[in-house]
């Protein structure tokens, strides 16, 4: 048994539009009586919004024993935080207690 022809999408949609005839170049555009041409204004582009946290910054694995984990879950749990949160919260100390800029200095800096 043959295969049945392979259409291409040109022939499905030529097949499904009507025929329509090419206006001719030479024949003047012909408005009807009371018609009148609109102008319209667009509005003004929309500002995309802020990049996400996920857009914007540097992703980083970090390798924890089980028990460390495990202890820095069950702090997030108790604390109703994220362990992202905490883990920043660790980073700021280690920052401070070093001399370093904080996270939130980092970050004003880099806005401006």
């Amino acid at each position: 048994m043959s295969k049945p022809p392979k259409l291409s999408l040109a022939a499905i949609v030529a097949s499904a539009s009507p025929q329509v005839k090419p206006l001719a170049r030479s024949a003047p555009a012909v408005r009807p009586q009371g018609a009148e041409i609109v102008s319209l204004t667009l509005a003004p582009p929309v500002p995309k919004p802020a990049a996400t946290l996920k857009q914007r910054a540097r992703q980083m694995s970090v390798y924890l024993e089980p028990p460390v984990y495990d202890q820095l879950r069950d702090l997030a749990y108790a604390e109703r935080t994220k362990m992202h949160a905490l883990i920043l919260e660790g980073l700021d100390l280690l920052f401070k207690q070093r001399g370093a800029q904080s996270i939130a200095q980092l970050t004003d800096a880099q806005s401006r």
